[in-house]
């Protein structure tokens, strides 16, 4: 089964988890922190077709690198995060937000730039074989 794509996965994460970081209350808090959503890297698999550990390797060993950074005063903001409290595996969704808004921008363009391309060379094409067939 092929690996899903950056953008598939936190897409996925995305549309499965924003109705629990929304729904967060402190007063009916079901998790530790409103930010960080615990998630389950079993049932995004089985969406995906893939084992388990290829979406939290993904997840820790790829995206937190790519995504986590440390603010000047030293303290490190996790994209993901193996604990907060006593939850384990949490997206920080905000940045996950930030990072999905992204990454559909870039692929946005990307597919419009590729259409503009094609069409530059199919009206290519056909002026060289006008030009061709001309009088």
């Amino acid at each position: 089964m092929k690996a899903p794509t950056d953008l598939e996965l936190l897409d996925h994460i995305y549309e499965s988890y924003y109705s629990t970081f929304s729904s967060y209350t402190k007063e009916d808090a079901d998790r530790d922190s409103k930010i960080y959503v615990p998630i389950d890297c079993a049932e995004i698999a089985r969406h995906f077709g893939v084992d388990r550990d290829i979406v939290f390797g993904r997840l820790y060993y790829h995206l937190e690198k790519k995504y986590g950074y440390k603010q000047s005063d030293g303290v490190n903001v996790h994209f993901f995060a193996l604990r907060v409290g006593d939850d384990i595996k949490c997206i920080n969704f905000p940045l996950l937000a930030s990072v999905v808004a992204g990454l559909r921008q870039e692929y946005r363009k990307f597919w419009l730039a590729t259409g503009i391309s094609i069409g530059a060379l199919v009206i290519s094409s056909i002026s060289l074989g006008v030009s061709l067939l001309g009088p």
